[in-house]
């Protein structure tokens, strides 16, 4: 049975103008997508800005994002790390803490080969009971899983459920859903390529989007799969505007000035990542007028 199926946010992190964590928003953003039709929440991804948490500060998001929800909505928490030892403990904190699931991307920098990704994968799952899905983000990780790959640990590791292909490669997610023959659960991890994804058998998405328009990237997902084909492809088709500007400078930047435009939270950056560039941030706010969001 799949950990979600629908629209799993990307969750912001919300900052304080000091930089500090916003716990408070934070509360305030897991009700805003109860209430908004998001089906679940993925805590410390990349849109969290994981990689400029603390581990205190990491961990304590998870914990803080699992009590805040309640049951009302399954927690999946990011805790790759390319480090594996890391990554297990990231891992086994978070499954202490309740989560549904865990997001474990691969590791980057160090380029590990398949053999080292199957190796690291199967360390991290077989260090926690909670289902786990397998994040493929070659532009940021330098590093690919492969279909053979992502099937084999489905096939061999029990608790490896799922994977978020980002790759943007539809070619190879093709691939993966002929090889896996539904043994791994396929969410999208690019915006603009949901309906694509669905029509190779995808549960739903890992969306960017859905921070700022939760109910629309769940109807996009729930149509589909119950059969409106025609409305799903229209939501899919009406949101490419807003897709194009939200990732006009490196995610997470433009989704922060999204949530700060609507008032959800703050749109204070850690750095290195820096403020929106203003003509890239008046187009983005262009872009949220004309869908009616502003």
């Amino acid at each position: 049975m799949a950990i979600f199926t629908g629209s799993g946010v990307a969750l912001v992190t919300p900052f304080t103008e000091s930089g500090d964590v916003d716990y408070g928003k934070l509360k305030e953003l897991v009700d805003f997508h109860v209430d908004n039709g998001t089906d679940a929440i993925i805590i410390c991804g990349t849109t969290g800005e994981a990689s400029t948490l603390s581990h205190e500060e990491h961990l304590e998001c998870i914990k803080k994002c699992v009590e805040y929800a309640d049951h009302r909505i399954p927690v999946i928490a990011g805790t790759g790390s390319n480090c594996t030892a890391t990554a297990i403990y990231l891992s086994t904190e978070a499954e202490s803490y309740g989560v549904d699931g865990l997001l474990v991307v691969t590791p980057y920098y160090n380029k590990a080969t398949q053999k080292g990704l199957i190796a690291h994968f199967t360390a991290v799952a077989n260090s926690v009971n909670v289902p786990i899905i397998l994040y493929n983000v070659p532009s940021r990780t330098g590093c690919n899983i492969t279909p053979e790959t992502a099937v084999y640990l489905a096939k061999n590791v029990e608790n490896i459920v799922g994977i978020k292909e980002a790759s943007g490669n539809i070619s190879q997610v093709t691939k993966l859903a002929k090889l896996a023959d539904g043994c791994i659960d396929i969410y999208s991890g690019n915006d603009d390529q949901v309906v694509p994804l669905l029509s190779l058998g995808g549960k739903g998405v890992i969306s960017v989007t859905a921070n700022i328009i939760p109910r629309d990237t769940h109807d996009m997902v729930m149509k589909y799969l119950e059969g409106d084909v025609t409305g799903s492809l229209k939501l899919q088709l009406a949101t490419i505007d807003l897709c194009d500007a939200l990732f006009c400078e490196v995610n997470p930047i433009p989704v922060k000035k999204a949530v700060e435009l609507m008032g959800l939270c703050g749109g204070t950056l850690r750095m290195p990542l820096t403020e929106m560039e203003p003509q890239n941030a008046d187009r983005l706010q262009k872009v949220m007028a004309a869908y009616g969001i502003l």
